[in-house]
């Protein structure tokens, strides 16, 4: 037999309701309710007993009151109840509602703070895989002879003036690997030659400086100074 989920919420409230009302027409339960009732009638009849004295005797003194002193005693009785349910129902209330609204503020701000550090970490990841992409292997790795060898089939080794390499540790695990260079006596074509056999070899190799300074005794003929990088994890 199929079962109508959307009927099923229905049935369950229909036998629920047949259920409450079958356990309050049950006898033990009517006389649990009845014993109650009467309790609370008898409370009611005791309190009003206690009271009726001091009610009779207030409002004999009351009605001896001059019409002035109960127009008086009627501003003072209001004043009194505006402060009553301004200290007991007002300021509890307007409590309940800032800090269920600091809660909320607290909550959206935390959420806030999640999201920004999702984004954080996705801007890192995708970092971290950029630089991956732009290492080396340190092993075996020799970013001199690398250097040499392009300068050699671009502007031959005779332009060489000094070449001087270098490497240190960084953060995260990786080797950085520099090579100074100074080049003399090249045309503006060698320099483009030089920069662009930088740039195209195989393994990735930045310029993070670069200085050309025409040289007095020819305006066409210019000296270098360039500083190779690359950058090699460990392992």
């Amino acid at each position: 037999m199929a079962v109508n989920l959307r009927e099923l919420p229905e049935k369950l409230l229909a036998a629920a309701g047949e259920r409450l009302r079958a356990l309050a027409d049950a006898p033990f339960v009517r006389r649990s309710s009845e014993r109650v009732n009467a309790a609370i009638e008898r409370g009611s009849a005791r309190v009003g007993r206690l009271i009726a004295p001091a009610w009779q005797a207030a409002h004999g003194w009351y009605s001896k009151r001059e019409q002035r002193e109960k127009v008086l005693l009627r501003v003072l009785g209001a004043v009194l109840g505006v402060i009553v349910l301004y200290n007991f129902i007002y300021l509890p209330f307007i409590s309940l509602g800032e800090g269920i609204g600091d809660r909320v503020a607290a909550r959206q701000q935390q959420l806030t703070d999640v999201r920004a550090m999702m984004r954080s970490y996705e801007r890192d990841k995708i970092e971290l895989a950029a630089t991956e992409k732009r290492t080396v292997s340190s092993k075996d790795f020799s970013l001199f002879s690398i250097i040499q060898q392009s300068l050699s089939t671009s502007v031959g080794r005779d332009k060489i003036s000094s070449i001087t390499p270098s490497d240190r540790a960084v953060a995260g695990g990786y080797q950085q690997f520099t090579v100074d260079l100074k080049l003399q006596g090249l045309n503006l074509g060698q320099i483009v030659d030089v920069l662009y056999g930088v740039q195209t070899l195989p393994m990735p190799v930045t310029v993070s400086n670069l200085h050309v300074r025409q040289r007095p005794q020819d305006p066409h003929s210019y000296d270098v100074d360039m500083t190779c990088m690359s950058l090699g994890r460990n392992g």
